[in-house]
């Protein structure tokens, strides 16, 4: 039987290749992830040009998922250094990777890292038209961002981020509710530009049919971005966000309507006390799709440390109902991420997507745990290490500072709880 998206062969009954994956990693039976992804619950993102790739599942009931960002940019072109960080995600049990390249031969180092990673593959279009074009805002067509979208979608690359719910309607409102840092997402403020240069309805949300069209051809997920995602815990939760997450939804329901997956992208800044409204909201809202969040940061005075704000934010939004963290390093606000930012936000972000798989009661979630108290309580460093997240870091501090006796460590030495209760059994 002949289909034509992961949720077209869902409502199909048909279990594919991609399908068996995820069901060899999450602990989901066949005939619920059938079901979840025909009801939009859960994504596959697996463009039918992307030949090696894993399959990967995103959505309730699923181990959390962590995304990570790279691309080349005018101010720093290395594309080694952007491949490399791409060989860190991997060893580093990333989930996805965005890539969000803005100079140089965008093509050629997009096919480069489909052709590398077995894991999805996300890009903003949208970011490569004023790259590719040249063009002034104002004067990029529509045929030129929708030729874009097509060019990355043949590629193979994933699922793409389309700032479609940001519309004049949005902008309006943004123009009537004065911000304290107004648009911060990049995709969100060209549109913007565009829409008042132009006087004209963003293309993505005028012609949504036609990015339908493509998306489905090639079996790519549409990650609806959050153009108007708040840059500042001020800016949280306020009239600009919530209208075009009310646009979200109903594009999220025309989307299924011709089989095309969708995530729903979400913010942003956000207080501590205001994260479980939000994943509640965008629930709510958006019928139940996955929903993908940067953070959120929960305070804006900490430059320097954003990936400790953002895990804080992500542990609290993915236990309650987020489904997809993407990463942040300590290197936010300021430049572009290197190689040690990298490695740092994504450790960062996945613990906070453990932690909440923890408390979502994911099943074998504590199993890691469990294994890794029960070698403590043997004094077993080198079962400790193997379980560590980051196990090289775990040696580098032990070997950094040396009891006379290996067997503990210098923070009790001789007064080991551990020790002691073992020599008295």
């Amino acid at each position: 039987m002949n289909y034509t998206t992961q949720m077209d062969a869902a409502k199909k009954g048909i279990f594919t290749k991609q399908m068996e994956e995820v069901v060899k990693n999450e602990a989901i039976s066949k005939e619920k992830l059938i079901q979840k992804i025909a009801e939009g619950k859960i994504v596959i993102p697996a463009n039918k040009n992307h030949k090696n790739l894993i399959g990967i599942g995103v959505g309730e009931g699923l181990k959390t998922k962590v995304n990570v960002n790279i691309g080349v940019s005018e101010d720093e072109y290395s594309e080694i250094k952007e491949l490399k960080k791409v060989e860190k995600a991997l060893e580093y049990k990333a989930d996805a990777i965005m890539d969000l390249s803005i100079f140089g031969d965008t093509k050629k180092f997009r096919k480069k890292l489909i052709e590398t990673s077995p894991i999805m593959i996300g890009t903003v279009p949208m970011y490569d038209a004023v790259a590719k074009y040249g063009k002034n805002i104002k004067d990029m067509t529509v045929d030129d961002l929708f030729e874009v979208v097509e060019e990355h979608c043949q590629d193979g690359v994933d699922f793409i981020t389309v700032h479609a719910g940001f519309n004049r309607i949005s902008a309006e409102r943004l123009d009537n509710n004065k911000r304290l840092t107004h648009v911060v997402s990049r995709g969100g403020s060209i549109l913007y530009q565009w829409m008042k240069l132009n006087n004209k309805e963003n293309p993505f949300y005028e012609y949504y049919d036609r990015l339908l069209e493509i998306c489905k051809k090639y079996d790519v997920t549409l990650s609806l971005g959050d153009g108007l995602r708040p840059g500042s815990i001020k800016d949280s939760t306020d009239p600009s966000q919530i209208q075009e997450l009310l646009f979200l939804g109903e594009l999220t329901k025309r989307a299924w309507e011709e089989n095309v997956q969708v995530m729903i992208e979400g913010p942003g800044h956000i207080p501590l006390h205001e994260i479980v409204t939000n994943m509640q909201i965008e629930k709510k809202l958006c019928h139940g799709a996955p929903f993908y969040v940067l953070g959120p940061v929960v305070t804006d005075i900490a430059p320097g440390y954003d990936h400790i704000t953002a895990a804080i934010g992500g542990a609290i939004a993915a236990s309650n109902g987020a489904d997809f963290l993407c990463y942040v390093t300590p290197a936010e606000h300021l430049r572009l991420p290197d190689i040690d930012d990298m490695k740092e936000g994504l450790i960062a972000t996945r613990i906070a997507a453990h932690a909440a798989d923890i408390a979502k009661g994911i099943k074998g979630a504590k199993d890691w745990d469990n294994a890794m108290s029960k070698a403590r309580g043997e004094l077993n460093w080198a079962k400790m290490f193997d379980l560590a997240i980051d196990k090289e870091k775990a040696i580098e501090y032990r070997k950094s500072s040396m009891p006379e006796n290996d067997e503990v460590c210098t923070m009790c030495g001789d007064m080991c709880p551990i020790k002691r209760i073992k020599e008295v059994e």
